[in-house]
């Protein structure tokens, strides 16, 4: 009898150890199902955290437009509206400083007309004793373009100038006149423009008749 008692025994200790089993797989599959019903909470903030990151990606972009339309505003803006000093080179300081350079001194700054194409400036050459010794120096535009004459003259001066033309007068020596008193009257020269040249519409005294 004892000996039935314990092979019935221990015919059940499987089936206990097997319920067992089934009882913790049970625990385990409740566990697996909190744990995958957790896990889309945990997805779905990472997802909507994504798209707040793409606003300041689109808002950088107003900056730079911004830019850009600052950068066309400037190119396209007009010009100064106050009037432009002249070029120095049209200017009387210029047209002085240049007859200084080749050793003339202005007579008198006043005979240069800077509204008129052709213009002119009567020069005694520096440092003569005797204050003679003059040239008509011609500008265009303020452009120097060359003297009356080759050589100096003893007297000369602007009688009438305009746009293209300008007319000097030249006083003529006679044979034994001193040099502060020519009796042989005055010759007058037309200077005019033509296409950017000076041309003399009369005849030129002679040296020894305008210098003595």
């Amino acid at each position: 009898m004892r000996a039935m008692r314990r092979a019935r025994s221990n015919a059940l200790s499987p089936v206990s150890v097997l319920c067992g089993a089934v009882l913790l797989l049970g625990c385990g599959s409740g566990t697996k199902t909190v744990t995958a019903s957790s896990a889309p909470e945990v997805t779905q903030p990472t997802t909507t955290a994504t798209s707040p990151a793409k606003t300041p990606t689109s808002a950088a972009k107003a900056p730079t437009g911004g830019a850009g339309a600052a950068t066309g505003t400037t190119r396209s803006a007009p010009e100064p509206a106050f009037t432009q000093e002249k070029p120095a080179s049209e200017s009387e300081a210029a047209a002085a400083a240049l007859i200084r350079s080749k050793g003339f001194t202005p007579n008198n700054s006043s005979e240069y007309h800077s509204n008129q194409a052709l213009r002119v400036l009567v020069a005694t050459r520096t440092g003569s004793g005797d204050g003679y010794g003059q040239q008509a120096f011609f500008f265009v535009n303020g452009r120097y373009i060359g003297t009356d004459t080759k050589d100096p003259s003893a007297k000369l001066r602007v009688v009438s100038q305009s746009d293209t033309e300008v007319t000097v007068a030249y006083p003529l020596y006679r044979r034994n006149d001193a040099l502060c008193c020519p009796g042989g009257g005055q010759a007058t020269v037309r200077f005019q423009l033509n296409n950017g040249r000076l041309t003399p519409l009369d005849p030129i005294p002679s040296l020894e008749r305008r210098a003595g």
